[in-house]
């Protein structure tokens, strides 16, 4: 049996889930999940349908046939393939701790995703990257030539076919013309608990604060620098007792775990755009399972 996932943005009105459980089960569909979420101050709904077609509809039948549905409702739509993985381009630095647990957690299957291509502007991790069989682009980007050099990154994302650039601790501010056009499709890890603390030294700027709770965000990328809509959170506590070098190396670990369920959600289509915010349900019964332990 083939399993698939629904996705349905549209207006609040009546007998919307009537109306798509109905066609499910026309279908011969036997609904495994579902996650709504009716906005009361915007007036939309979302929701996510996770199915298996037990009669042998395929692919095109079901998309095929959901058509009429989407347009009595003004529908934004998508049938999601769980088996087809998403291609990605991982963008790193000098800090490799983001690089490295994704590595790994793509390794054992806990992430299915394709990473096509790591880009950065050293080399510190190329023999990394090389040593996974996984293409490494180093682009090297200065105030000069800071558009060539995005122009070659677009070039790698449109050479692999990647569908999501992660920004694993890349350092660098990326255009309001890349942000545009990857709207929706850039993630981007935070080193502190967003809307505080911004710029490059929040740990600093927290332990002069002498703050309790240290943490991360993941959001995806806009051309409001930090601004953009946030997709997964976490904090850790801290103590008077530590230094901000502790600060930075208790970071690094919710930064890693952080960065990870916010592309997991967006890999199995958790995440719907809500204007600045965003509505992310929660996984589906098996899709935490790896392949493997290690």
């Amino acid at each position: 049996m083939s399993e698939y996932i629904l996705t349905v943005t549209c207006q609040t009105r009546r007998g919307v889930v009537a109306k798509i459980s109905g066609y499910l089960s026309e279908m011969g569909c036997n609904i495994r999940d579902l996650a709504q979420f009716d906005d009361t101050e915007t007036g939309r709904f979302f929701s996510r349908w996770t199915f298996v077609s037990e009669t042998g509809a395929t692919h095109d039948d079901l998309t095929g046939g959901f058509a009429a549905v989407a347009e009595e409702f003004d529908m934004e739509w998508a049938i999601h393939d769980p088996g087809e993985r998403m291609k990605v381009v991982l963008m790193v630095s000098r800090f490799g701790h983001c690089l490295n647990d994704l590595l790994y957690r793509w390794r054992i299957g806990a992430l299915p995703v394709d990473i096509v291509a790591v880009v950065s502007n050293h080399m510190d991790y190329q023999k990394v990257v090389v040593n996974h069989d996984i293409p490494f682009h180093h682009i090297k980007v200065t105030k000069e030539n800071k558009p060539e050099a995005e122009g070659r990154i677009m070039d790698v994302v449109r050479d692999t076919g990647a569908e999501l650039i992660v920004l694993a601790r890349y350092m660098q501010v990326l255009s309001d013309e890349m942000c545009e056009k990857m709207s929706g499709r850039i993630i981007n890890i935070h080193h502190s608990f967003l809307p505080s603390f911004k710029g490059a030294n929040p740990y600093k700027q927290a332990y002069e604060r002498g703050v309790k709770l240290i943490g991360a965000t993941s959001h995806y990328v806009t051309a409001d620098l930090d601004e953009g809509p946030i997709i997964e959170q976490d904090t850790v506590r801290v103590t008077h007792a530590q230094s901000p070098s502790d600060y930075v190396s208790l970071g690094r670990d919710v930064e890693s775990q952080v960065l990870a369920r916010a592309i997991h959600a967006h890999i199995h289509h958790r995440v719907f755009l809500n204007g600045n915010k965003t509505v992310v349900f929660p996984a589906s019964p098996g899709s935490y399972a790896s392949e493997r332990m290690g």
